[in-house]
């Protein structure tokens, strides 16, 4: 039995259709029993667990041959992390006692960072559940290209994408989700005994340029990419409605400065296979 978290976004439900396929019995762990309908449709089965609650958490891992952790994300955490502590304390007591054969939890490119920046939630996470007696692998991926689902408005109404990357001729490491979600379901199944750090991104590197061009050969009309002043982006999260914006800005300069890389730069890591286009022309469809 593969227990899987967070099965109800991207990655998560790529990471249980592939190991169905592939014949595997599924539990899908939601916080709703409502979301587990469909699952149930496919043959999975289900159980009801809040993050935050390690006797859930344990009764939905117990006996499994592996479990997949992505923690909810935390776009606006408070100065110390504590949403993602609590999290992750809860995971790390459910682990420990239910046991299971080996863990795939994912985490993030610049997870070894020593700047602290909106990422340093996933460093925590690997400390934390790094330190049990367990087989486990952190998948570090690259910046997500699902990321750009933010600028298909701005690209078919303006012609324009606001760029937070920068410079915009700069090759950044991006990958597609359903990249992570293969590359996961595939070491869930293999055999490991110890800890491991597996980091992945796409085939190649990508600019902001050349996100622009892929929205421009997509919607058929040239969309450009504009740098947004970083001198503007604390009071433009904040008006977004962010409470502390600054963890989501020291992580974007640290895109932009390259200590948010990784570990082993570009020549270390796993090399995806889903292309720019492909992504955007999926989330343009979505729409």
């Amino acid at each position: 039995m593969y227990a899987i978290t967070g099965i109800t976004g991207r990655v998560g439900g790529i990471v249980a259709r592939r190991l169905l396929a592939d014949g595997k019995n599924v539990r899908a762990v939601v916080r709703d029993v409502n979301k587990g309908a469909a699952w149930i449709e496919q043959g999975c089965e289900v159980v009801v667990a809040d993050m935050r609650d390690s006797g859930a958490l344990q009764t939905a891992f117990q006996g499994a041959e592996a479990v997949f952790v992505l923690l909810p994300p935390t776009f606006d955490p408070t100065g110390d992390f504590a949403e993602t502590r609590e999290m992750v304390a809860a995971l790390r007591n459910a682990l420990q006692s239910a046991q299971p054969g080996r863990v795939v939890c994912i985490s993030t490119i610049g997870a070894q960072a020593a700047q602290s920046n909106l990422l340093t939630q996933l460093q925590i996470l690997e400390q934390e559940l790094g330190a049990l007696d367990l087989p486990i692998t952190f998948l570090r991926p690259a910046w997500f290209m699902e990321n750009f689902a933010w600028d298909i408005s701005s690209a078919m109404q303006t012609q324009q994408i606001a760029s937070f990357l920068q410079p915009l001729d700069k090759p950044f490491p991006m990958v597609a989700c359903a990249d992570v979600g293969r590359v996961a379901a595939e070491l869930l199944q293999e055999n490991l005994e110890g800890k491991r750090v597996v980091e992945l991104e796409g085939a190649r590197r990508i600019t902001p340029n050349e996100v622009a061009a892929s929205f421009s050969r997509i919607l058929g009309s040239t969309v450009h990419a504009k740098v947004v002043d970083p001198a503007s982006w604390s009071t433009l999260f904040m008006q977004q409605g962010m409470c502390n914006p600054m963890p989501r800005i020291q992580m974007l300069q640290g895109f932009n400065a390259g200590w948010i890389e990784f570990e082993n730069g570009s020549s270390g890591s796993r090399k995806g296979r889903v292309e720019l286009d492909t992504v955007i022309r999926a989330l343009i469809g979505e729409k």
